[in-house]
């Protein structure tokens, strides 16, 4: 039933209000829960906006769901809808629609329809435009309707706030190239630059820069953030959109839209023409019901700031031939074709309201002159039925689809697949025609029509694969032939006047619909779909039946019985077949039929992707690395087809990009995390995915890194005038290895140094200072210590020993008076006596001399990274704050950002120029105050110079270098000396922090060779190595005579320097025992269960790798338990360690 009234919710109910998944409808809910098996009213199809001529038909359309069936009603924003000559409302059984129409419309009756669909579970509205051209001598004289009094009254009410219109003067660029470009990511420059013809991009970089700086000081004066700027586009709704980011400083400061310079009132609901929906802190403005007065700029100004451009720019296309209405057999390609007025390079196209792209579903084709469009609906089944849409710019064109069963019972055996075709047969003669036509109204006919004929016919025989056909040519064409030279217009041509979404179906629509229903009530509910089945596990498929019926099945035109590894099942409607085991021979068509009706699908067995056993192995192991290095896994396996390859970390899937290396290749995957920090500390893991199954494995990545500061606040435990005792709590982050000690310092108050007064260890969380004085104040500081360095400090605040002090401000004094003052301690029995006197004192102003809070002195700042230094002042009044650096003004690309009492500079990306003493000054009429902070930038050092060796005395050798590169530029760069001789054959270190570019090595012993590597370090990290040349015993400077030779023998027998630990591991995990055997010659190395020989055992994986002999158990049994030895044997001798392994249940 439908009326035209406008419906109102049920008195008494709630109102619970949603959005749908059609956008722009609202649904509002009347009860709090629904009853199963029914629902609130929805739209499966909202109407359109519509534009028409004056004298026309206007109708809007619309398709409903809901249990109990809606009720339908229409209304309209200005005025009633009860003249049934003027509105004619009714129902469409075939088609399932509710239609209004508005036969002979007149420009009275543009305005926005409402369409209400409600029964007593809910309600729910959307709104259509109806936009209406007024043709003749009405558009003269529309104006005349108003008296002058009446304008005068209205330009009161529509003042309307305007900016400076951004025209472009002759010879010079179009002034919305740089508010675009100020609006638009890197990578379209090139693209913007194109469009507005700039060519001078050196030139256009610089002049941007310039705009932009100018820019973000206006912006901010009132955003905080403004990022994810995305420009205008149209959407799939007939809507445009542009969205950005953006955090205000005042939550209240107006924002405003401008279009072409002109304020654009918004709505924050969606139901108006221009829109606003804000969710956190992304804006998203959208714009309904699109016409083509809506091209222009439009800008968001956060107050008087622009924030945001983009220019929405619409192309006069229109359809030449329409999309048609397309019936097609199962299994059969359906192609949908239109020819565009002008080249347009993509068009968007719709299923059901659903984006289309390229892929194995559909294939979309463009002529090369871009005229032609086209849809190919592949292998089509019944659930592809519905409406599709041609969208191009604002213009669209709708036809459905119809996929019908197909009659197996007349094509057993046969496997006609074919591409149905309606309304696109000679659309390159159609497309040839209409460049007949604008050629010659440009006077051009000959050449053009000939050039764009052979360019249509190239494309149309491309995108067809074959001949062009020649029928199909539409009457419009026909009449556009003989409309050429006519002064009236052609109705090809009104489509350049205004745009019309197509609302009508072609004349099959009604056995399309027909059809659709009859599939309903008798029909196959869920075919059969393609498997991928598993080797060696179940595969079943399963057809369900609108009824129950019996039916057969089919493999490769064989029919199939239950018999061992098979078992056809039938439960009601629903048909079975499942196969127990699959195997190789099971690979093939399936099909399984009823009552002429008849569903397929294919199974192919295979294997899911497996890794190499070795790899997943060393996988497993966790990869420890310390902060800022870089770390990588490798894994191998089995190359296969379709094989999908993913990495993940904390379950977050990683994109190559940034700091992520991904490489993959046939047989291997790498991935490589660069400068990892503490945050990146969690699980990696490896995915294969091939159409079988999936297939995971994973790792662990720890990050090492000094711990995180003591957690606070410092609780003061006890404070008298002999001791001070804090607690603090342990850090948050350890930095992935364990707390050793805590460090404390401690400074007085109105003194600049800090001392150290104590170190505890990591047990304990408390310290007790003996050594203070009575009613001073002190500050602490307390650092955590692990073996990767010191973390920042925890710092208390000011601390009296002894005595607790209180302070009152006392109001309503006068300005030069001089008052003192008695206090009285009140309890609950009253209170006390008053205290003596205090000082006189004079009442001033609150002037205060600046006065800096103990701001960081000193800085260490990474070359790149970027420079903060935060200074928080008091002063009365404000001061006036100069930045300097080593005594001069610093550099204008620097940062300076003032506020109420804090003022900061910044330096976005560091040089290692930036170092220096950076002054801050903050002077008042009361007074001045400056203080200085150093700041280092550096990096890490490179490596020393070339490195001699000399021995001037017997049993020293002076090591000299020449110095690293760094050196002038860090004044904290130092060096470090390693040593190794052919004795120990290991490195060690003999000096550390060696200012000077010599060291003198003691203790060369005659007959030794002793090589030196020289490391630079400084307070980034440490150089690679210069290494010395050999000194030995030919390279002795004072020769040593002895009676006889010294002979040197590195031969030994075998020993255990590390021996095998107890492990208790509970039963399927994973277990892993290490020991270390040093011997000359390399020892032969076996390893024992219970005396019994296991390294032939495939059960363990057992490795020695220069002297670290390991085994691995992957799932540990109870057969595993007893005791396990390792024998090490070579010619000298024999070496043997042995532990046990208890395995728990």
């Amino acid at each position: 039933m439908t009326t035209l009234a406008a419906t109102t919710p049920p008195p008494g109910q709630v109102a619970i209000k949603r959005r749908s998944r059609v956008p722009g409808v609202m649904i509002t809910q009347f009860v709090e829960e629904i009853p199963q098996g029914k629902s609130t009213p929805d739209f499966t199809r909202k109407p359109f906006a519509l534009t028409v001529q004056e004298g026309k038909l206007a109708f809007f359309k619309c398709m409903v769901s809901g249990v109990p069936t809606p009720q339908i009603t229409w209304a309209r924003s200005q005025g009633p809808l009860e003249d049934p000559v003027k509105y004619v409302s009714r129902y469409d059984k075939i088609m399932e629609e509710y239609i209004i129409e508005i036969p002979n419309v007149t420009a009275e009756q543009a305005d926005t329809y409402k369409c209400f669909a409600t029964n007593e579970f809910g309600k729910a509205v959307c709104t259509a435009k109806l936009n209406v051209i007024e043709v003749g001598f009405k558009k003269k004289t529309g104006l005349n309707k108003a008296a002058p009094e009446d304008y005068r009254k209205m330009l009161k009410k529509n003042v309307v706030r305007t900016k400076p219109q951004l025209k472009k003067e002759e010879g010079k660029i179009d002034p919305k190239f740089w508010e675009v470009l100020l609006s638009s990511p890197r990578m379209d420059y090139e693209k913007v630059c194109m469009e507005y013809g700039v060519k001078d991009f050196r030139w256009m970089l610089k002049q941007l820069n310039l705009k932009k700086k100018e820019r973000e000081e206006e912006q901010a004066k009132v955003v905080e953030k403004l990022e994810n700027l995305k420009q205008i586009e149209v959407k799939t709704d007939g809507s445009a959109e542009f969205e950005l980011d953006m955090v205000l400083k005042d939550p209240e400061s107006q924002v405003l839209l401008y279009k072409d310079g002109i304020n654009v009132a918004y709505s924050d609901n969606g139901s108006g023409k221009h829109n606003l929906k804000k969710i956190g802190q992304k804006y998203t403005f959208s714009i309904n019901d699109l016409i083509p007065d809506d091209a222009g700029l439009y800008q968001v100004d956060v107050e008087d700031a622009t924030c945001f451009s983009t220019d929405f720019k619409i192309i006069p296309v229109e359809f030449i031939v329409k999309i048609q209405d397309v019936k097609v057999k199962e299994r059969e390609d359906a192609i949908f074709e239109c020819v565009l007025s002008q080249a347009f390079p993509k068009i968007l196209w719709t299923g059901n309201n659903v984006p289309l792209e390229q892929g194995d579903k559909f294939d979309i084709k463009i002529s090369e002159d871009h005229l032609i469009h086209r849809l190919k609906v592949k292998n089509c089944e019944q659930v592809d039925s519905g409406v599709y849409t041609a969208m191009a710019s604002i213009a669209s064109c709708s036809a459905c689809l119809v996929v019908e069963a197909k009659d197996y019972q007349n094509t057993l055996g046969k496997k006609d697949r074919k591409s149905t075709m309606v309304g696109g047969g000679g659309l390159a003669t159609i497309a040839a025609d209409w460049a007949t036509i604008n050629a010659e109204k440009s006077g051009n006919q000959q050449d053009e029509h000939d050039l764009s004929a052979t360019k249509c016919a190239q494309a149309e025989k491309d995108i067809s694969g074959g001949e062009v056909p020649t029928a199909g040519v539409t009457a419009a064409v026909t009449g556009a032939r003989k409309g050429v030279g006519n002064s009236s217009l052609h109705p090809i041509l009104e489509g350049k006047e205004h745009i019309q979404r197509t609302q009508t179906l072609s004349e099959d629509a009604e056995s399309c619909t027909e059809f659709m229903r009859h599939k309903k009530k008798n029909n196959i509910n869920s075919g059969l779909s393609d498997i991928f089945a598993t080797r060696g596990k179940q595969a079943e498929l399963v057809c369900n039946i609108s009824h129950e019926v019996d039916g057969a099945w089919f493999k490769d035109g064989k029919k199939l019985f239950s018999m061992d590894g098979l078992t056809i099942v039938k439960d009601g409607t629903s048909h079975k077949l499942i196969i127990h085991n699959c195997r190789d021979d099971d690979t093939g068509g399936y099909h399984f039929e009823a009552e002429g009706f008849k569903s397929e699908a294919k199974i192919t067995v295979g294997d899911i992707a497996n890794f190499d056993a070795d790899n997943l192995h060393k996988f497993s192991k966790p990869v420890t690395v310390k902060a800022g290095q870089n770390a990588s896994w490798k894994m191998s396996y089995t190359p296969q087809d379709n094989l999908k390859v993913k990495w993940f970390k904390e379950g977050k899937e990683l994109m190559d990009g940034g700091g992520v290396k991904l490489v993959k290749e046939a047989n291997h995957s790498r991935l490589l995390l660069r400068e990892c920090l503490r945050s990146d500390v969690g699980q990696i893991k490896i995915q294969l995915t091939n159409p079988y199954g999936t297939i995971e494995a994973t790792s662990r990545l720890i990050v090492l890194d000094k711990p995180g500061p003591p957690e606070g606040p410092v609780k003061i435990l006890e404070t008298t005038s002999t001791l001070i005792e804090l607690q603090w709590g342990a850090p948050m982050d350890d930095g992935g290895s364990p707390v050793t000690n805590y460090i404390i310092e401690r400074q007085q108050v109105g003194q600049t140094i800090w001392k150290e007064i104590g170190n505890v260890t990591a047990d304990k969380t408390t310290y007790k200072d003996m050594n203070v004085v009575h009613g001073k104040l002190y500050i602490y500081k307390i650092y955590a210590v692990n073996p990767e360095g010191t973390s920042d400090a925890l710092q208390t605040k000011k601390t009296m020993a002894g005595v607790m002090i209180l302070e009152y401000a006392v109001k309503d004094v006068v300005e030069g008076a001089e008052y003192e003052f008695r206090i009285s301690a009140i309890c609950i029995s009253g209170a006390g006596e008053f205290s003596p006197p205090s000082v006189m004192v004079c009442v001033k102003n609150p002037n205060k001399k600046p006065f800096f809070k103990v701001p960081v002195d000193y800085m260490l700042i990474r070359a790149g990274n970027s420079v903060r230094m935060k200074v928080l002042y008091e002063a009365e009044p404000p001061p006036v704050i100069t930045w300097l650096k080593d005594d001069e003004p610093i550099s204008s690309f620097i940062q300076i950002i003032n506020t109420e009492g804090c003022s900061q500079l910044v330096i976005p990306s560091s040089k290692r120029t930036d170092s220096g003493i950076y002054t801050i000054v903050a002077k008042n009429k009361i007074g001045e105050a400056s203080f200085n902070i150093e700041v280092l930038v550096t990096d890490e050092p490179n490596a020393p110079g070339e490195v001699a060796l000399e021995q001037i005395v017997h049993g020293k050798v002076i090591v000299s270098w020449e110095a690293s590169p760094d050196q002038k530029l860090d004044n904290r760069l130092h060096y470090m000396v390693a040593e190794h001789n052919s004795e120990t054959r290991i490195w060690h270190t003999v000096a550390d922090r060696i200012f000077s570019n010599s060291f003198t090595a003691h203790n060369i012993l005659t007959g030794r060779e002793y090589h030196y590597k020289i490391y630079a370090k400084n307070d980034m990290g440490i150089s690679d190595p210069s290494v010395s040349p050999t000194w030995g015993a030919n390279s002795n400077k004072i020769s040593v005579y002895t009676n006889a030779p010294v002979a040197v023998s590195f031969e030994r027998p075998p020993s255990v320097l590390v021996p095998l630990k107890v492990h208790s591991t509970p039963t399927g995990y994973q277990l892993y025992m290490t020991c270390a055997i040093r011997g000359c010659p390399a020892p032969t190395v076996t390893w024992h269960l219970n005396d019994v020989c296991i390294n032939g055992d495939s059960n363990y994986y057992i490795t020695n790798s220069y002297g670290v002999c390991s085994i691995y158990i992957l799932r540990v049994q109870p057969k595993d338990a007893g005791e396990y030895k390792v024998v090490a044997v070579n010619s000298f001798g024999k070496a043997e360690c042995s532990t046990r392994l208890v395995v728990k249940d």
